[in-house]
């Protein structure tokens, strides 16, 4: 069976948010990937596969392509046997409890869909994005989560408005903060995290309680920054050290 023209012109509008969000709809492509998400509570629209790709879905929702049509459709250098369209979920607001990530204006697709598998490992049930973080359902964000976006409660939301009413304490990486291995870190809070150049707004650092430092333990210490998924990863880590 060939893609008709109404699913490629369907397809390729997907990779823009508008139509996303017009649509409701968002791409997945490569087994994994693809595994996860039909594992998940997420709905499929349509599956586009190769013959030699086998699944439970309901016949009626998949559409068996050559991997010459696959390749036109897909975003990925090497296409991998499947691309499955899938409907985008309400926002949910989970448990207020525990620790939350919020970002402040993430750009970069790979750092977002990272920073979603680290909030799925270190048992983080809600990531907060300010209007400005890249779209979660952005495919190269899809991709670099690797399943873990079925797992986690995003909300896009205005940030000063959040963090002006959250009770939590509220933390961001700062130079000049306390060093993160000599503090004593809560079970509850909101760790913030800034912009890949610019790191956390003026008008966010108005609104925390709390700065804490990664030290740099380097002989040259020339180094200015870490990327931001690194610095959650180590902060997320210290987090959870004492849980």
């Amino acid at each position: 069976m060939s893609i008709s023209k109404n699913q490629f012109k369907l397809i390729t509008s997907l990779s823009q948010k508008k139509y996303r969000q017009k649509h409701k709809l968002f791409i997945a492509e490569g087994i994994k990937v693809v595994q996860e998400i039909l594992n998940s509570t997420f709905e499929l629209e349509t599956l586009f596969c190769t013959d030699d790709f086998s699944s439970d879905v309901l016949k009626e929702k998949i559409v068996r392509v050559s991997e010459a049509d696959l390749k036109k459709i897909s975003n990925l250098k090497t296409p991998n046997k499947v691309l499955g369209i899938f409907k985008i979920p309400d926002e949910k607001l989970d448990s207020d409890r525990g620790l939350t990530v919020a970002l402040d204006a993430i750009n970069d697709p790979g750092n977002l869909g990272t920073i979603i598998r680290l909030c799925d490992w270190f048992g983080v049930a809600e990531l907060i994005c300010s209007k400005d973080t890249v779209d979660c359902y952005n495919q190269k964000v899809v991709q670099a989560s690797m399943g873990s976006l079925t797992r986690i409660s995003i909300r896009y939301v205005d940030l000063t408005e959040y963090l002006s009413e959250t009770q939590k304490p509220t933390f961001i990486a700062d130079m000049d903060g306390e060093n993160v291995y000599k503090t004593s870190l809560p079970k509850e809070g909101v760790l913030i995290m800034g912009n890949e150049a610019n790191g956390v707004s003026d008008t966010i650092k108005k609104l925390i309680t709390h700065k804490i430092s990664i030290p740099r333990f380097g002989d040259i210490q020339e180094t200015e920054s870490l990327n931001v998924a690194t610095a959650t990863a180590i902060l997320l880590s210290e987090f959870k050290r004492g849980c």
